[in-house]
């Protein structure tokens, strides 16, 4: 049966994140200076400042996630934790208050994975809420909320799904997580750029510790710096995410293995960023990264009723369209159209099509980074695209196009990115007006990056006439609410009016609905 309650309550999550101690509540963390001397180990306190997390749930288990720091801004990025294993104890109950507990057991937190722990869980029941905490030494945790998703071939249990993008320590207050806690969603899909690489800025809302990573330190220092935010412990605290890196995860603009600049060796600085990543997500073992690789892509199933086709649209793509660099090209660059040029790399296009084709879903959604649609950003006669995105690689874009109109899918490309709201419609043929929709496209803008925003630009009703496919858009930050059933998919943009300063309340800035066999988008 599905569970009655929504679960952990706002004050519930508010005591929570207070237990984290008044030294992260204005996310300026106070160094604990405690080490181990001696040969006597001095006892560790205040050892969960970065909170809890689970993710990447199926039909009988979750990953359930943590990372020991007492000094979550320590140079060196191992969060003033001495150098040694630390057991953690944990354990999964049916109620908020823990009298029914279903699991428990230990894990070794390793210096060498920066103490973090990632329990894999299974033989839970099916469509089921649970809650989890740890325990090191004589201290507990926050509680954590997760799901377990339907049983294969459930379509009755709707799903509950928010997701976003960007989220820029400097630019601003991380409100947007709270928001989207406070919403209870079942499944949190972030689509990249959990952190950005970037040093100081000269004008930040907020200090950062650091400069700009490079290497594991750096990547661990920043990724800790995020964890400690009370905002972002919420979301990850009150439901299970599903994620996947961009570019600002690693380096602005990379592809493949070409970094936007000349660094000190790629492959290194990728294989920091990576392991730094895995660390800090609740993420499978499977997804465990090898040196610069990491096997990103993967399909999250909510029983028989929606299918979560996350991708990697950096690791295995071509270089840039025409110059070799991220930007907008013209009609004149006709290296776009090579059939030979791939975003996602050939086992990837293989693969989605493959999940496509065998899919009896009702829906299937591809949570991804770059805009899908065409886009023509260029005011007037002439045209501009970007590159960085879907129409840098357009025969890539066709054959999944393709995949999903063949096989009769009812797609939703799930997008992060630029920094805006953005809806529209994936057609076969742009040029052609009446070309057939085949999917929808959602864009969700950013945690903070780029500042406030705005409600609507100077030239956002031109560039909504020249694509006449673009149906929505919104400039302010936020995220992207929705609930899938069998009958349809409702869509709510959620916006804030400000991230500048901490909680914004967020408002409904655009609803839509879609219809299975319909892939348009209806104002709701």
């Amino acid at each position: 049966m599905p569970p009655t309650s929504r679960g952990i309550t706002r004050r519930s999550l508010m005591a929570g994140g207070a237990a984290l101690g008044l030294a992260v509540a204005l996310n300026s963390p106070v160094r604990a200076g405690i080490r181990s001397t001696g040969s006597r180990p001095t006892p560790l306190t205040d050892v969960f400042r970065l909170g809890v997390a689970s993710g990447e749930p199926d039909s009988r288990g979750v990953v359930l996630w943590t990372r020991l720091a007492m000094d979550p801004v320590s140079p060196d990025g191992l969060g003033g934790m001495p150098n040694r294993q630390v057991p953690v104890h944990w354990e999964v109950a049916k109620d908020e208050r823990f009298k029914k507990i279903v699991r428990r057991g230990v894990e070794d937190a390793r210096p060498e994975e920066a103490h973090s722990v990632h329990v894999e869980l299974d033989g839970l029941d099916s469509g089921a809420e649970y809650f989890y905490r740890f325990k090191v030494e004589k201290e507990l945790s926050p509680a954590g909320r997760t799901l377990t998703a339907p049983a294969p071939g459930t379509r009755k249990r709707d799903l509950h799904l928010s997701f976003t993008s960007c989220a820029d320590y400097q630019k601003g207050w991380f409100t947007p997580y709270r928001r989207m806690a406070e919403d209870h969603p079942d499944l949190i899909a972030f689509l990249g750029d959990y952190i950005y690489e970037y040093g100081d800025y000269k004008y930040p809302v907020r200090d950062q510790a650091g400069g700009e990573c490079f290497d594991l330190a750096g990547y661990r220092l920043r990724h800790a710096q995020h964890k400690a935010d009370l905002d972002l412990q919420m979301a990850h605290a009150i439901a299970p995410w599903t994620v996947v890196f961009d570019d600002h995860d690693v380096d602005n603009a990379w592809a493949g293995d070409v970094p936007e600049q000349p660094d000190p060796p790629f492959p290194g600085r990728r294989a920091a960023a990576f392991q730094a990543f895995w660390e800090n997500m609740p993420m499978r073992r499977s997804q465990r990264p090898k040196g610069p690789q990491m096997s990103l892509y993967h399909t999250l199933r909510w029983g028989s009723l929606a299918n979560m086709h996350m991708l990697d649209t950096r690791q295995y793509r071509d270089l840039y369209a025409c110059t070799g660099k991220s930007g907008t090209v013209g009609d004149d660059c006709t290296d776009r159209f090579d059939q030979n040029r791939t975003i996602l790399g050939a086992d990837q296009e293989a693969w989605l099509s493959g999940r496509l084709r065998d899919s009896q879903a009702v829906w299937d959604l591809l949570g991804q980074q770059v805009f899908f649609m065409q886009m023509d950003w260029t005011n007037g006669p002439a045209h501009g695209y970007s590159n960085e995105g879907w129409d840098g690689y357009v025969a890539s874009r066709n054959r999944v196009t393709a995949a999903i109109a063949d096989n009769r899918r009812n797609g939703v490309v799930l997008t992060g990115d630029v920094h805006a709201h953005w809806a529209g419609e994936v057609k076969r043929d742009y040029a052609d007006p009446e070309s057939p929709s085949v999917a929808v496209e959602l864009v969700s803008t950013s945690v903070t990056s780029e500042g406030d925003g705005a409600d609507a630009a100077a030239n956002t009703q031109t560039l909504l006439t020249e694509n006449p496919h673009v149906k929505f858009f919104n400039g302010r930050r936020g995220y992207v609410r929705t609930v899938l059933s069998e009958q349809e998919m409702k869509v709510d943009f959620r916006s804030l009016g400000y991230v500048s300063e901490p909680y914004a309340p967020a408002y409904t800035s655009g609803s839509f609905a879609i219809e299975p066999g319909n892939p348009t988008l209806n104002p709701a």
